[in-house]
Formats: C-alpha cells, sequence, structure tokens
C-alpha cells in the first residue's frame, strides 16, 4: 500500500501590504483637498505597489469601507465604496457626528416650536371665529325678536281695534235696540 505523504504548502510572502494600508497610504500620498477618488487611489497603488488592480479590486473596495467604518477615512462623497475620502480621524469623525446631531436636535426643537406656535394661531382663529359667529347668531336673534314683538305689537293693536271696532257696532246696535222710557226704565223695542 501507497502511504500518501501530506506536504504543506508554504506560502509565498506578499508583495505588497495589506489592502486598508494600501488605501490609507494611497489617500494620505494623494493629499487632495475634497478627497481622493477611487479611481485614483487605485491608480496610485497599481503604480506604486507591485499587484494586480484587476484581482485585487474587490479586495480594495472591501478595504475602503472598513476604513470607513473605522474611522481611518473619511467619506466625502457617495455611497459604499464609491465616492470621494480623505483621511480621517476617531475623535474628528466623533465631534463632526456630535456637531451634526446637535444642529438635527436644533433643527427638530425650532420645528415643534413653530408647529406649536401654528397650532396655538389657530386655536386662537378658530375661537375668534366661533366667537363671531355666536354675536352673529345673538345679533340676528335679537333683530328677529324685535321683528316678532314689533309684528305682536302691530297685531295686538289690530287686532284691539278689531275688537274695538266690533264692541261699538255691538254698541250701536245694542243702544239701538234698547230705549229708555220716562220714569228711567229700559225695554227693548224690536
Amino acid at each position: 500500500m501507497a502511504t500518501a505523504q501530506k506536504t504543506k504548502k508554504v506560502a509565498k510572502p506578499r508583495a505588497h501590504p495589506p489592502c486598508p494600508d494600501m488605501v490609507v497610504a494611497a489617500v494620505g500620498a494623494l493629499k487632495e483637498k475634497k478627497g481622493s477618488s477611487v479611481s485614483a487611489i487605485k491608480k496610485y497603488i497599481a503604480a506604486n505597489y507591485k499587484c494586480d488592480i484587476e484581482k485585487l479590486n474587490s479586495h480594495i473596495n472591501k478595504a475602503l469601507k472598513s476604513c470607513v467604518t473605522k474611522g481611518s477615512l473619511v467619506q466625502v462623497k457617495g455611497q459604499g465604496a464609491s465616492g470621494s475620502f480623505k483621511l480621517g480621524t476617531k475623535k474628528a469623525d466623533a465631534e463632526k457626528e456630535k456637531a451634526i446631531k446637535a444642529k438635527a436636535a436644533a433643527r427638530k426643537k425650532a420645528a415643534a416650536e413653530k408647529k406649536k406656535e401654528k397650532r396655538e394661531a389657530a386655536k386662537v382663529k378658530k375661537a375668534a371665529k366661533l366667537k363671531a359667529k355666536k354675536e352673529a347668531a345673538k345679533a340676528k336673534k335679537t333683530a328677529a325678536t324685535k321683528k316678532t314683538v314689533k309684528k305682536t305689537t302691530t297685531k295686538k293693536k289690530s287686532t284691539k281695534k278689531a275688537a274695538k271696532s266690533k264692541t261699538n257696532h255691538k254698541l250701536d246696535h245694542h243702544v239701538n235696540s234698547v230705549k229708555r222710557t220716562d220714569n228711567g226704565r229700559q225695554c227693548s223695542w224690536r
């Protein structure tokens, strides 16, 4: 029987440092004001290190993302492994985040105050409208009651006049039908 001897493969030493180190070195060496683009970083790595960029493309993208999450790089533009990158420090990032959070909190507070003021103003306007409506309704009621009072008084007057005329007519008729005698007694003649 043949016994197979296992041979251990000896790892070849790399001709270049790890990708995150190369990426950070490239961004530091480029020193662009608005940040170094991904293509510029890859060109720098291809020019200064003995490596195949096409094979390391995915590793460089991963290195960019991990450096951003660790805080050694700051992403100025874009998302993920695209855009522009600058060297960053964790303290500067923390301060920026605090400033951004403070600004956001101030904006939220100001917006909440504006909403509260608008609600109060709307309540005041609504109350004024209701008050005006109530006053208008009262004015209409008083005007209507005055008219009805005038109508009823005029009706009463007219009914009184009619009643008076009827009683006068009756009295006239009665007076005509009753005649007094000489000794003061009443006698009715028909």
